[in-house]
């Protein structure tokens, strides 16, 4: 049996859409017909060899890590239990860990420091019409929320990462009413990124930053107090603004949903004493940050990675509530490279997603 897939034949090349067998699920695995795959910069980045280093592949190679689909088969290991019969709707953690390092003992598969795989940069991933997954990481969703796949698919990833790292924003004590919260990039993951800091910022003001105001549009859409343009803007206009519109010159945290050295300098340029900065973004290789403020001011400044089992089964419960909202686009398999050149340019409100029903 046959499968359309898109596949990776080499870095900084464009990926071809071919005819490939269907994968045969493993003992542990079941077998998921793709509904839908979220299409993530990271896949641009993957493609361009960004994780050459930590996530080399073998080509051809099929990318993809946001899947959601339906169970067509399994393998002789896994268990007959709810959820895991044939047409039942899954998403997929796409995290998998060895299960023996310290951090997948504590449920944090996502930094296993052994032998982790991450589906879409090792496993092959769901630009394809089947992936086979292991059954752990196949987490069953509602019949309603089964109805719209193109809503679940992105939720393992752009709606879970900036969750995860809001999380830490809420733990530290520090995010509550009267403070100000920054999201700097409303893209993918920062769409989903205001809502939850309106959602666990304990009252506090939300205030999303980015560089286009139609992404601007998205945000306050989805919650945000305010918003800022900060394109071709200096330091104080950015806190000129800000503090027209909040009282305030300084933020007390920022969920960074960019990565780029310009977008955590400005960051950090804008934060007050005891400020929070929960990254997630993975733009550039390398920033700096002046050292005196950092340590003088005691700032802080947190690596927030994906997210665990958890993290996505609450993600996955704020969507089933109808706390969540989607800023989704629809696409085909065919389409997939024009739409990868415009993820790398910037170009992307919301999340694409590929179609396959």
């Amino acid at each position: 049996m046959q499968m359309r897939a898109a596949r990776m034949h080499g870095y900084n090349e464009p990926l071809r859409l071919e005819e490939v067998p269907v994968p045969e699920p493993a003992p542990d695995q079941v077998l998921v017909k793709v509904a839908a795959v979220g299409m993530c910069r990271s896949d641009f980045q993957l493609i361009e060899g960004y994780f050459k280093g930590p996530f080399p592949v073998d080509f051809p190679y099929i990318p993809g890590h946001e899947v959601a689909g339906r169970v067509v088969g399994k393998g002789s290991a896994v268990p007959e239990s709810p959820g895991y019969s044939e047409g039942d709707m899954v998403v997929v953690l796409t995290s998998w860990g060895d299960g023996t390092c310290r951090q997948c003992r504590e449920g944090n598969e996502q930094i296993c420091s052994g032998t982790g795989r991450w589906v879409g940069f090792g496993p092959p991933g769901g630009y394809a019409e089947y992936i086979g997954v292991q059954y752990a990481h196949a987490i069953p969703v509602s019949e309603e929320a089964a109805r719209h796949p193109e809503f679940l698919a992105p939720m393992t990833d752009a709606g879970l990462t900036p969750y995860r790292a809001m999380k830490k924003l809420r733990d530290t004590g520090k995010v509550v009413p009267g403070r100000v919260i920054g999201v700097t990039g409303i893209g993918g993951l920062g769409s989903y990124g205001v809502q939850y800091a309106k959602l666990l910022g304990g009252g506090a003001t939300v205030v999303a930053l980015t560089r286009s105001d139609n992404k601007l549009e998205v945000a306050k859409e989805n919650g945000a107090d305010h918003g800022i343009n900060v394109r071709g803007k200096s330091t104080e206009a950015i806190q000129d603004t800000l503090e027209s519109l909040t009282g305030s010159r300084t933020l007390d945290a920022v969920l960074d949903c960019v990565g780029s050295k310009d977008a955590i300098a400005m960051a950090f340029d804008v934060l007050g004493s005891e400020g929070i900065v929960a990254s997630v973004g993975l733009m550039d290789h390398h920033v700096e940050l002046p050292q005196f403020p950092f340590v003088g001011t005691e700032r802080s400044y947190f690596g927030s990675f994906w997210g665990n089992y958890e993290d996505l089964a609450e993600v996955l419960a704020l969507a089933d509530a109808g706390l969540v909202k989607h800023n989704v686009t629809k696409i085909k398999l065919e389409d997939v490279n024009e739409n990868l050149e415009a993820l790398g340019r910037g170009d992307v409100v919301g999340r694409l997603v590929v179609d396959f029903e």
